[in-house]
């Protein structure tokens, strides 16, 4: 599939008219190359996006057609993009009717958008990376549904780890047997960390203006940390995870990833609410807002209280960016409080365990909703073992093997070790916020990318999302600065569906610490 991508995009690109005219929905009397947009691309947010074309400065059509062709020049560099959709120029001209005739369907509407490769669409292969799964499903997912429900253009699928790093001992973030390796844009060597590594990497060049990821435990907030841009990780039960390949229902969510907070809460405001095939969003409080872009307002960190979660297991660098961030936590009015949060060994040890067991469950449900390809788990190992190419960056399958023999979902000490992790891991956040009255919890994101090497697979350390992520908690990370050329990510977190909060927190420390900066796709660290 990743090497039809040129042909595809050759056809999406003549479609648009890149090569010879304007496209027919172009604005009126403008016959500009519909690929050149006169401003920053990089910069631009949703709201100035819908500005200009309210006033007829830009259409849905030259946006999606600029987007393609950032695709085609820069993907072959970064390769983020696992499948582009076909449908994506018809989606745009649609919306510029609605656009025209004053029947948009709110901020998303003409907004091109990439989706992770686990994220189920009808009219497009849903593989979660692998091979074995190379097949349409049967119905979008239901947040596929949201999104076009707003009139957003679903630009394709992205590129992940594959199984969502769930296959391997010693995995490769960011390389799948379907889509080959993501690389970091900020250096090429570098990895993107996982596993919504075509999400954040197609952000961060650029190559959508939103992406959808998801994530069991870091899977959003790491490689939005590692490519500067903005992830979030919601609260267990905000956004459905019907036609989301699974890992655990206990942790699993899906969240948006953008270059800035405000298309991140325009997009969750669209991703967010109940669903009956989800029990997990029927406990969604009706309490929560339905714009979360309204509740970004400036100053809102002066007088709030931070927790600091330093983690100098991520080394001296690092914990540099985490100096400086503090620093600027104080400039901005907030009282930073240093903390170390409890538990956290006994989470480690009681993790793996549980998610083996669930992954199990949740995968054979899963394949069960397909037409056809696999149908449980012992399945998806007998292909893996008899494709060659699966074999040759995710060399092993330890995890599915492990997962296979696991304790089943009724077993008393399953049940009871996954009843004390999340109990644990609430009370790591809630003990710690109660203790110093905090309004939210900064730690760093991630350490520096570290290279890509499929021999000896991810460096990766990076204890700091386990505790929001097994307890249901909302997670938000923003850039906080870099090491060298490479990106370090600030998490906030805060307790159970104080996601608007956490947004809110985040996006006042964008504004006074405005440290992100495109990237340069640097083959390698310079020196």
């Amino acid at each position: 599939m990743g090497k039809r991508l040129p042909a595809v995009l050759a056809a999406l690109v003549a479609a648009a008219g890149l090569a010879t005219a304007p496209p027919a929905v172009a604005m009126q009397g403008d016959h500009s190359d519909p690929a050149e947009l006169h401003f920053d691309l990089d910069r631009a947010d949703i709201p100035s996006l819908q500005h200009r074309m309210a006033t007829g400065q830009l259409t849905a059509t030259r946006l999606t057609s600029a987007y393609l062709a950032r695709i085609r020049v820069l993907d072959p560099k970064v390769n983020a993009v696992l499948a582009l959709n076909p449908a994506a120029l018809a989606q745009a001209a649609a919306s510029d009717v609605r656009h025209r005739t004053g029947r948009t369907r709110g901020p998303l509407d003409g907004i091109p958008v990439l989706v992770k490769d686990n994220v189920d669409t009808h009219d497009q292969q849903t593989t979660a990376g692998s091979r074995a799964l190379r097949s349409r499903p049967a119905k979008d997912a239901t947040l596929i549904t949201r999104l076009r429900d707003a009139g957003a253009v679903i630009l394709g699928k992205a590129n992940l780890s594959e199984w969502a790093n769930f296959r391997a001992a010693k995995p490769t973030s960011g390389w799948s047997g379907v889509g080959g390796q993501t690389n970091n844009p900020y250096v090429l060597d570098h990895n993107p960390c996982g596993s919504s590594a075509g999400s954040a990497a197609g952000v961060a060049a650029s190559l959508a203006q939103v992406a959808i990821g998801s994530e069991t435990d870091g899977s959003i907030v790491c490689p939005a940390g590692m490519t500067a841009t903005v992830g979030h990780k919601p609260s267990l039960g905000l956004v459905s995870r019907t036609g989301v390949v699974p890992i655990s229902a206990e942790q699993d969510t899906a969240g948006p990833i953008a270059r800035n907070v405000v298309d991140t809460a325009l997009t969750l405001s669209v991703l967010q609410g109940r669903d009956p095939s989800d029990p997990a969003t029927l406990r969604y409080p009706s309490t929560q807002p339905t714009d979360y872009a309204k509740l970004l307002r400036p100053g809102v960190l002066r007088g709030a209280r931070i927790g600091l979660w330093r983690l100098p297991v991520l080394g001296p660098d690092t914990d540099a960016v985490v100096s400086k961030t503090k620093a600027s936590l104080e400039r901005a009015g907030a009282r930073v409080v240093e903390v170390n949060l409890p538990y956290q060994d006994r989470l480690s040890e009681l993790e793996f365990p549980a998610l083996l067991t669930e992954f199990h469950r949740d995968i054979d449900a899963y394949l069960a909703t397909r037409p056809t390809g696999p149908r449980n788990l012992a399945d998806l190992i007998a292909y893996n073992r008899a494709d060659p190419l699966e074999r040759t960056c995710f060399a092993g399958q330890e995890l599915f093997e492990q997962a296979l023999a696991a304790p089943g979902p009724q077993d008393p000490t399953y049940l009871k070790n996954r009843a004390e992790l999340t109990d644990l891991s609430r009370r790591s956040l809630d003990e710690t916020l109660a203790k110093y009255d905090l309004d939210a919890i900064a730690s760093p994101t991630n350490p520096p990318a570290w290279k890509t090497d499929c021999k000896v697979g991810d460096n990766d350390v990076i204890p700091s999302s386990t505790p929001a992520a097994v307890a249901g908690y909302p997670d938000v990370t923003v850039p906080a600065g870099s090491v060298g050329p490479l990106p370090v990510g600030i998490s906030f977190m805060g307790g159970q569906w104080t996601d608007g909060k956490m947004l809110a927190l985040a996006a006042d420390y964008m504004r006074v610490a405005p440290v992100r900066v495109p990237p340069r796709y640097l083959p390698k660290l310079p020196g």
